[in-house]
């Protein structure tokens, strides 16, 4: 038994496919889901990334590599081994342009504090940052 998966943006489907398992970060906290999981809502974390663990099929055979993806906002919903991710933005993190969203944080970042001299990061610096990590790479701006 497996969890069918989707990943959403208002544009269209980003991807879908089964999984093993899904991991996320929520409002709440983080949350893993495994098949029979019971039903839930949340909302995603601005910034977070969402890790699918595709597992492997009968007889051993490999579905593929863990899909990464940075999320900006949206809604995690779980029923019936069927997960929704619903977000504002995503980028999976193989499609991620390393130093595109480096020079584009720098910037935020830059912007980000003549704006405010402390508090929490704007949501554009934590989606960004979220790329990076999606994609394996640092984030922390340099």
């Amino acid at each position: 038994m497996t969890l069918q998966v989707a990943l959403v943006v208002p544009e269209g489907e980003l991807w879908a496919g089964p999984a093993e398992m899904v991991i996320a970060k929520t409002k709440e906290g983080d949350i893993g889901v495994l098949t029979g999981h019971s039903p839930v809502i949340g909302i995603l974390s601005e910034g977070s990334v969402v890790r699918i663990h595709p597992g492997s099929g009968e007889e051993g055979t490999a579905w593929g590599e863990e899909v990464t993806a940075a999320v900006s906002g949206g809604f995690f919903s779980v029923a019936d081994d069927r997960v929704s991710v619903l977000a504002r933005q995503a980028r999976l993190g193989g499609d991620v342009d390393i130093a595109a969203v480096r020079a584009a944080l720098h910037d935020a970042l830059q912007r980000a504090q003549a704006a405010a001299a402390g508090g929490e990061e704007p949501a554009d610096v934590r989606y960004y940052r979220a790329q990076l990590r999606a994609a394996g790479a640092r984030a922390d701006g340099s």
